[in-house]
């Protein structure tokens, strides 16, 4: 199933040829560059990102780091969960690579070539769904991996790997993946995150030394009037 237009004059082709064609003007350094930051620096800084975001979260206020460590654990989670839900979307809309399609495109070295599938873009994809994940811990942090991913797309323009609209849906599959299952997600890990904040020594997951979990404050009983009356 061809599913998206490959040809012809659109938009999406039109950006494709402006974005890849700056390659042409660029020194064989820069080139090598963007294919390794498009390919792994990233990836691997949005994964930072997380951790980066986890190292302040414990020392928040006991309720708060408990749920920012339940947001950051779905991060990686929903993110696996979006990619494993791009393979069947790839495969019914079964949409070739951009340098199978037209020619003239710079398809850098390091790239990955231009054989497989392209929509949705599984950088995309999973950066994206990190930069959402740590955004519903961190706002500040959440909008640099935003920010981060961002450029991830843009680079995979560039390198001739995808269209833009690949890119796009692969934002809008791991915002999508994210948010729409972060309620039961949370629901589900919240609990657990809780359990292991008590834990003596796994406790230094979720809180800084000398941050201990509130426990549940008991409301005191008011005296019936029974009791009043005696």
């Amino acid at each position: 199933m061809a599913g998206l237009t490959t040809g012809g004059p659109n938009v999406d082709v039109s950006l494709l040829y402006g974005i890849n064609g700056l390659a042409r003007q660029t020194p064989d350094w820069f080139d090598r560059g963007v294919s390794l930051l498009g390919a792994y620096g990233l990836p691997l800084a949005c994964v930072l990102l997380v951790l980066w975001c986890w190292r302040g979260a414990r020392r928040q206020d006991e309720t708060t780091a408990a749920e920012s460590f339940a947001a950051l654990v779905w991060a990686p989670l929903g993110a696996a969960v979006a990619l494993l839900v791009n393979v069947p979307l790839r495969e019914f809309v079964a949409r070739p690579r951009p340098a199978l399609q037209h020619d003239g495109l710079q398809v850098l070295p390091g790239a990955g070539g231009a054989d497989g599938l392209s929509f949705v873009s599984g950088h995309a994809t999973l950066t994206m769904a990190l930069a959402v994940g740590v955004f519903l811990a961190n706002r500040r942090l959440g909008l640099v991996g935003i920010g981060l991913a961002l450029t991830e797309g843009l680079c995979r323009v560039f390198l001739g790997e995808h269209y833009p609209t690949d890119v796009i849906g692969g934002f809008a599959l791991g915002t999508a993946v994210v948010l729409l299952l972060a309620p039961l997600a949370m629901a589900a890990l919240a609990p657990l995150v809780r359990v292991v904040a008590r834990s003596p020594r796994a406790g230094r997951l979720v809180r800084a030394r000398g941050r201990v979990l509130a426990r549940p404050v008991e409301l005191e009983r008011r005296p019936a009037e029974s009791d009043l009356a005696a």
